[in-house]
C-alpha cells in the first residue's frame, strides 16, 4: 500500500531561527494525524510547508496523485499545485474569514470551489451548495446570506463546506476550533469527526488543544522548537508519554 503523503527531511529556517527541522513521516489513506505543541513549536510552519503556502529550505512532500501516482509537490509547476489545492487538497484556516469570501453569499462560497474545477450548470451548483450547507448544519434559508451575518461557529462550518464540496482526499486544518466557545467547539469537532469518517478523508490537524487530537487523530506528533520529539498512536502518546516535554503538555491539561 502506498502512503497518501510521504514527507522526507522537511526543514524551514527563518534566519537563525528554526521553523521546522528534518521532519519525516508518512500519512496513510483515511488516517488523521494530529500535530501538537505550544506556540512557537513549529507546527504551523510545518503545516504551511506541507500545504504549499511556505517554501521549505529542503525536503520532499510526495503526494500520491490520482493520475500520475507519487509526485513531489515541491517540484510541481504552479498550475499543477493550484489544481491540486482545488481538488484533492483542502485547507481549513483557524480564522474562517481567511478561508471565505466575506462579500459573497454562503451558497456562492461553496459554489465557487465547484466552478474552480469546471462546474458550470447553475442549478446543479446551487443544489450541491444547499446540500453541503445542510451537511454542515446550515439551513437552506441561509444560502443567499453573506458570511458576515453568521456566527463564528457558522463561518467555520461554512468554510468546511467550501473545502469539502469537491471531495478532497487530504485536508489540512490549522487550529480548526481556535477562538470558538467550548460548546461550539464540541459541536464542530463532532461534525468534523463525522465528515472525516463518512468521506474516508485523510487529515493533518495542527492544534495546541490536546482534547482536539484526542477526539480526531489516529496518530500524534509532538513538536518542540521545530523538532518532532515524540510520535505514536494518539492514545498511546497521551496515556503514556515518553518524552519529558510531552509529559509536561499532558500533565498541564490534567491540572486544568
Amino acid at each position: 500500500m502506498t502512503p497518501l503523503l510521504d514527507v522526507r527531511h522537511l526543514s524551514k529556517h527563518y534566519g537563525r531561527q528554526i521553523g521546522c527541522a528534518d521532519v519525516s513521516f508518512d500519512l496513510w489513506p483515511g488516517e488523521v494525524l494530529g500535530i501538537v505543541g505550544e506556540s512557537g513549536s513549529g507546527k504551523s510552519t510545518l503545516l504551511n510547508c506541507l500545504a504549499g503556502h511556505l517554501a521549505p529550505d529542503q525536503g520532499e512532500v510526495i503526494f500520491d496523485t490520482r493520475a500520475e501516482g507519487p509526485k513531489d509537490t515541491l517540484t510541481m509547476s504552479e498550475p499543477e499545485r493550484r489544481m491540486l489545492s482545488r481538488t484533492d487538497w483542502a485547507f481549513v484556516h483557524q480564522h474562517a474569514r481567511d478561508g471565505l469570501r466575506m462579500g459573497v453569499s454562503a451558497g456562492g462560497n461553496v459554489g465557487e470551489r465547484l466552478m474552480a474545477v469546471g462546474a458550470r450548470n447553475y442549478g446543479s451548483i446551487r443544489s450541491q451548495a444547499i446540500d453541503w450547507l445542510g451537511r454542515v448544519e446550515i439551513g437552506e434559508t441561509r444560502v443567499d446570506d453573506r458570511p458576515t451575518t453568521f456566527s463564528g461557529g457558522m463561518q467555520q462550518r461554512l468554510q468546511i463546506a467550501r473545502n469539502l464540496v469537491t471531495g478532497p482526499r487530504l485536508v489540512f486544518m490549522d487550529e480548526p476550533t481556535g477562538g470558538l466557545d467550548v460548546s461550539v467547539q464540541a459541536r464542530l469537532l463532532d461534525l468534523v469527526r463525522g465528515l472525516v469518517r463518512d468521506m474516508g478523508l485523510s487529515a493533518i490537524v495542527v492544534t495546541h488543544d490536546i482534547a482536539v487530537v484526542r477526539l480526531l487523530a489516529d496518530r500524534l506528533m509532538v513538536m518542540k522548537d521545530g523538532h518532532v520529539v515524540e510520535t505514536g498512536l494518539t492514545d498511546q502518546v497521551l496515556d503514556d508519554p515518553q518524552h519529558a516535554y510531552t509529559q509536561l503538555l499532558v500533565s498541564s491539561v490534567l491540572q486544568v
